[in-house]
Parts: C-alpha cells; structure tokens; sequence
C-alpha cells in the first residue's frame, strides 16, 4: 500500500477513532483525527487528505454538514468521504448519500470490510485523480498534435475503463466474463440498430463495460447476500446507477461519457416504471436501452448467488414477453432476429 495515502478520521469519541486507526494501520496510511465537524474543516484547509472518514452526530455542526462544505469546495470536492456512523434508519442513509458521501458504513463494522472500502475508494479516487491530470495534459498540447493526441486520449479511455473493471470485478458481483459478454451484446445490438454506424457500435462495446462501476459503492454483504434484498437494501442497492453517474459525469471525453450515460440508465424501463429517474421510451438514451437488454440476458442465463441459471429458452421467452414493458420494442425485434448469435456470445 502507498506510505503517502494520508487518511482523515472525525469523531467526538476518541476511542473510536483509535479502532479505525488500529483496523487501517496494518496497509500503512498515514493519520490524522480531528474531534469535531469544525475542526476536521480547520485541518482540510491546512493540510490535503486523500479519503475522510466522517461520524454524523458530533458537536457543532453534523458529519452531514462537513460533507456538503466539502463538495461546494473545489479543493476539496473530489476526496472521497465514507460515513462511520450508528444511525441506521434509512432517512439517515439517504441524507449520507445525498450530502456526496461515497460510502456509509454502520457501527459495528467487520475490521475488514472498513479496509476493503478505504482500499477500494482510495483506488477509485487516485483513478480519478489521474484521468482528470492526464486529460489537463493532454489538452494543453492539442493545438498542435490534435490528431495524434485524440487517438491517445481514446486509449486512455480504454485503459482507465479496463483498469476500473479490473477492480469491478474483485470488489463486487460482477465477473470478468459476464463484463466481456455484456459488451459483445451491446456491440451486436448496435451493429444491427438501423440509426447506430460504426463509431456507436464500437463505443457502446468500450463503454458498456462500466455499466455497474458503481457497485464499488455498494457493501459486499449486500452485493453477496444469497438471498431477496429487504426493502432498506434494495434502495442502497439501487444507488449504484447514481453513484456510477457521480464518478463519471465530470469526463468530457466521448466513452466515458456515454459509460456515464449508461451506468445511469441501464435500470430504466420503456414502461416508465425503472430506476433511477423513472424514465420511459425514448426518454431512455439508446445505449442505455440496448445495455438493458444485453445485462438481463446474460444475468438471466448465468447463475448467480442469489438464483441459478435459467436457460436459454425461458430467458428468451422472458425478453420477449418484457418487449414495450422492460425493454424498446426495436431492440427485442432485433435480438429475436439475431438470436443465435446471442446464444453463441452466451456461450464464450
């Protein structure tokens, strides 16, 4: 682990801090602690911190309020800040979340879930962190190498979204192949979409892997849970399209823009009745209606822990019966249309 990883710990109560910094010390970061809201704010004005771990109810003002301080502060905005709290009521959660919190953990926490949550938000972070500075770079010298520099920026698109569904892939439900097949689906889809060309067709294949970049967020005891989601966990659950969208929205570079258009949408449904804007038909961006269908396919026709495989002819019997409810009519004509090379896809 990077010795210059410099982690911040609020809370009122000394000796939680102390167990935070006992769990965390084994991976080497340095520390710093801060007792109160306002005092955590006096130390990010002085020194820089790489990850905030913040307790809400504390003196003066609340771990909410620090949170929302710090993502109205341009210096400060990006540091990803995981709540360290007790309250577990799920108004509390949404409050956390939406104050631009990247993660909540409730007391008590297992000593190596808080380590894999720092670990896997310190490395989403410095992933960031480091697009933003190669995108800075590369935009002073376009003038003059404008070609050569685009094609450049496209393979460190490609490189970063391989590096994250790297880290995907370790950290959440989602496996290397199942990633690689929702790509080939989408790209099928496109290359026989009547209003998509080339350009789109390859596009969706290097974005649709990123479609769940933002169950990084989600806890492993939820993503892993063999069982149903209760109602309180499938809402968090559902928060991985939003959290996607957090972390790629500020690209301005076109795959990542369009893996942030469909990290975002992927839930939606032509019926108006998906997540998280509820939004309906051609509301929905194309990509995100093709990733739909491609993600439910191959979810529908693998096993997972929480159900087994279904086969193939009940998963198609399924797209067929969701076409103008789940999915965009067009897309399930073409999928019927094409099936076998979706089977064959289904098989790699």
């Amino acid at each position: 682990m990077d010795l210059s990883y410099h982690v911040l710990i609020v809370d009122d109560v000394i000796d939680n801090i102390q167990v935070a910094m006992n769990i965390l010390k084994e991976d080497g970061y340095n520390f710093s602690f801060a007792t109160s809201g306002n005092e955590a704010l006096e130390l990010m004005e002085k020194q820089h911190f790489d990850i905030v771990l913040l307790d809400v109810m504390m003196p003066g003002i609340t771990g909410f309020e620090v949170c929302k301080v710090m993502k109205k502060i341009e210096r400060l905005k990006n540091i990803p800040v995981i709540f360290l709290t007790a309250k577990t009521d799920a108004d509390a959660i949404s409050e956390g979340f939406n104050s631009g919190a990247a993660d909540y953990l409730i007391k008590p926490f297992h000593a190596n879930e808080l380590l894999m949550r720092v670990k896997n938000h310190l490395e989403l972070y410095m992933a960031k962190e480091t697009l933003r500075h190669h995108n800075i770079e590369l935009q002073a010298k376009i003038d003059h190498q404008e070609k050569r520099l685009l094609t450049e920026l496209e393979e460190n698109q490609k490189e970063i979204i391989y590096l994250l569904t790297g880290l995907m892939e370790s950290s959440s439900d989602e496996t290397g192949k199942h990633i690689r097949r929702v790509a080939e689906y989408s790209r099928l889809l496109a290359h026989y979409h009547p209003s998509l060309d080339k350009e789109d067709e390859e596009t969706i294949a290097h974005a649709a892997p990123m479609h769940d970049i933002g169950k990084i967020s989600i806890s492993r005891e939820i993503l892993h849970k063999p069982g149903k989601l209760d109602a309180n966990e499938f809402e968090i659950m559902k928060t991985h399209t939003t959290k996607g969208h957090e972390f790629l929205r500020h690209s301005q570079r076109h795959i990542l823009k369009a893996a942030d258009v469909i990290a975002m949408q992927h839930h939606e449904k032509w019926d108006g009745t998906g997540y998280p804007q509820a939004l309906g038909g051609e509301e929905i961006h194309l990509y995100g209606r093709i990733v739909a269908v491609a993600d439910v396919f191959d979810a529908l026709t693998h096993k997972r822990e929480y159900k087994e495989a279904w086969s193939v002819e009940r998963a198609v019997d399924y797209i067929k019966e969701q076409r103008g409810l789940h999915f965009d009519p067009l897309l399930v004509d073409i999928f019927l249309e094409h099936v076998d090379e979706f089977i064959a896809i289904k098989n790699m």
